[in-house]
C-alpha cells in the first residue's frame, strides 16, 4: 500500500510541476507583451499574425480572454476584410466604376486648355473627337476643373502681341556721374517697331515730371491705347491722372517681374552695354547729348532681332552697283558704333 501511495505522490508532483511550468511560462509571455506595449504604442502586426488569430477565433471560444496585443474588434475587422477579399477574388475582382482615363489623354486635354484659354470643355471635347479620341464631355470638364481651378487667362506674350501696334512701354534706368551722383533716364518705347519715341534725363524724378514726359511724347491725338509699366513709386497719383485724361489705359506688371515688360527692359540693357558703360558722364547735359546720338543710331541704323534684322525706322539696303564702289564707314555714337554703306568712288 505504501508503495502505491509513493507512486501516486510522484505522479501528482510531476503534474504539479508541469502546471507550474505552464503558469510560469504564461506569466513570462504576458509580462513580455506588457513591456512590448509600453515601449511601442502600436506593435507591427504581420499578415501571418492576422491569419493566426482569424483561425484561432473560429476554433477557440475563449480567445478574447487571452488577446492582449490588439483589440477583439480588430480581429473581427480582419475577418470581415478577408471575407470581402475572398468573394471579390472569387467573383472576378477588378475595381468598380468606369475605367481610368489614359494619362496621355489627360495630358492632351490640359495642353489644349493651356494653349487656348478661351476654350471651354465643349470646344476641347469637339477638338478631341476630331482627333479620334473617344471621351465624354463631362470627363473633359472634370479634368479641366481639377487641374485649373482658376478661370483661364491669356498669356502676357499673347496680350502684348495682340496689342503691339497700340502699346508703349516706359521705364527708368540709372547712370552714375563723375561726381558719384545719380541721373535717371526715362524712355518711352513703341512695341510695334521697337522705336524709342521719347527720352529725357533728370536728377530728381517725380510724378509731375514723368507725366509731362508722357504729354511731350504723344502730342495731339497720337496717344496709344495701352501703356505698360512697372509699379515704381515715381508713377504717382498725378502721373496716373494725367495718363487717364489722355485716354491711355495703364497695364501694370506684377511685383518683381521685369520679364513682363521685356521689351523696355531689353532696351535698358542695350543702352548700358552699347553706350553708358563705355563713357564717364559729366552732367545731365552731357548725358542728353550722348543719348541723343545713341537713339539716333538705335532707331535709324541698328538692326534688331525682334523685327527680323530690320531697323525701327526703315533703312534702305545699300547695294554695290559696280566694282568701283567703295565701302564707307560712318561713325555713330562718337565712334562706338558704325554704319556701313556702298558709295561711288571719288
Amino acid at each position: 500500500m505504501l508503495f502505491f501511495l509513493q507512486i501516486y505522490r510522484n505522479w501528482l508532483f510531476r503534474k504539479l510541476d508541469i502546471i507550474a511550468y505552464l503558469i510560469a511560462e504564461n506569466l513570462a509571455l504576458r509580462q513580455q507583451i506588457i513591456v512590448l506595449k509600453r515601449n511601442q504604442n502600436r506593435p507591427c502586426i504581420k499578415e501571418r499574425d492576422r491569419m493566426f488569430w482569424r483561425v484561432l477565433s473560429n476554433i477557440w471560444p475563449s480567445w478574447r480572454d487571452s488577446l492582449v496585443i490588439v483589440q477583439p474588434e480588430t480581429v473581427i475587422r480582419w475577418h470581415r476584410r478577408a471575407f470581402r477579399f475572398y468573394w471579390r477574388h472569387k467573383s472576378g475582382g477588378g475595381k468598380p466604376g468606369r475605367p481610368r482615363l489614359d494619362a496621355e489623354v489627360k495630358s492632351l486635354v490640359l495642353k489644349l486648355s493651356s494653349a487656348n484659354p478661351l476654350w471651354g470643355a465643349p470646344r476641347i471635347h469637339g477638338e478631341l473627337l476630331k482627333l479620334g479620341i473617344d471621351i465624354s464631355e463631362r470627363s473633359v470638364s472634370g479634368i479641366i476643373h481639377r487641374n485649373n481651378p482658376r478661370p483661364p487667362s491669356q498669356t502676357w506674350r499673347t496680350f502684348i502681341k495682340n496689342h503691339m501696334t497700340d502699346m508703349v512701354a516706359v521705364d527708368f534706368l540709372v547712370v552714375p556721374t563723375i561726381r558719384f551722383k545719380m541721373l535717371f533716364i526715362f524712355v518711352v518705347l513703341s512695341h510695334d517697331r521697337r522705336k524709342v519715341i521719347h527720352f529725357n534725363v533728370t536728377a530728381y524724378p517725380n510724378a509731375k515730371w514723368t507725366a509731362q514726359q508722357i504729354v511731350e511724347s504723344f502730342p495731339w491725338d497720337t496717344a496709344p491705347t495701352y501703356l505698360l509699366r512697372d509699379r515704381d513709386r515715381i508713377f504717382g497719383e498725378e502721373f496716373r491722372r494725367r495718363v487717364n485724361s489722355m485716354g491711355i489705359e495703364e497695364v501694370l506688371s506684377a511685383y518683381r517681374s521685369p520679364w513682363q515688360n521685356a521689351y523696355v527692359e531689353r532696351l535698358d540693357g542695350s543702352i548700358r552695354r552699347e553706350c553708358t558703360d563705355h563713357i564717364i558722364v559729366w552732367n545731365e547735359r552731357h548725358l542728353k547729348k550722348v543719348l541723343r546720338g545713341y537713339f539716333d543710331y538705335y532707331n535709324n541704323d541698328r538692326t534688331h532681332l525682334g523685327i527680323v534684322k530690320q531697323t525701327p525706322i526703315d533703312r534702305q539696303v545699300s547695294k554695290k552697283d559696280s566694282r568701283a564702289d567703295q565701302l564707307v564707314e560712318i561713325p555713330k555714337v562718337g565712334g562706338l558704333h558704325h554704319r556701313y554703306e556702298w558709295r561711288e568712288a571719288a
